[in-house]
């Protein structure tokens, strides 16, 4: 469906928040920049925990606020530099989406306050060897979606 490209400096994001995370879920807000058709970088990936064992909601209010603010550093380029969607941890178990997952992405792109052609969701875990383990998945509004193509763009 799309190609989404991490550079090594969300990569170390994701990391650091998984270990500190541990055995509870956590995750944030996607933005990304447009790279040509079909093709995203992760520019930014905001951080938050407060999850459990099983499950993780993202806080709405700082999340908005750090779109904003991305919003503000790219000039309100939005058709080069915009939401991207979601990511979170699944210490415990795959890194494929749950039934729950599923539903919370389509609603995300289903509202038309939102107002997105597409989301995307990031999954990702430490594996056995603390490297990152991950998959992403895009969904559209017509409720249907499909597995993206990742790329790490760096070698930690």
């Amino acid at each position: 469906m799309i190609t989404i490209s991490i550079p090594p400096d969300i990569e170390r994001t994701l990391l650091k928040a998984l270990k500190t995370a541990g055995s509870k879920e956590c995750g944030g807000v996607l933005m990304g920049e447009h790279m040509g058709p079909g093709q995203f970088a992760v520019r930014h990936a905001t951080v938050q925990g407060g999850g459990r064992f099983s499950s993780f909601v993202r806080d709405t209010q700082t999340a908005l606020r750090s779109l904003r603010t991305f919003f503000r550093q790219t000039d309100h380029d939005y058709a080069r530099f915009n939401y991207l969607g979601e990511w979170h941890s699944h210490p415990s178990f795959s890194v494929q989406p749950s039934t729950t997952d599923h539903q919370a992405m389509l609603d995300i792109v289903k509202d038309v306050r939102v107002g997105a052609n597409f989301v995307v969701l990031l999954i990702v875990k430490l594996s056995n060897r603390d490297a990152l383990e991950a998959s992403a998945h895009t969904y559209l509004p017509d409720g249907s979606f499909a597995l993206s193509t990742l790329i790490f763009q760096g070698t930690l």
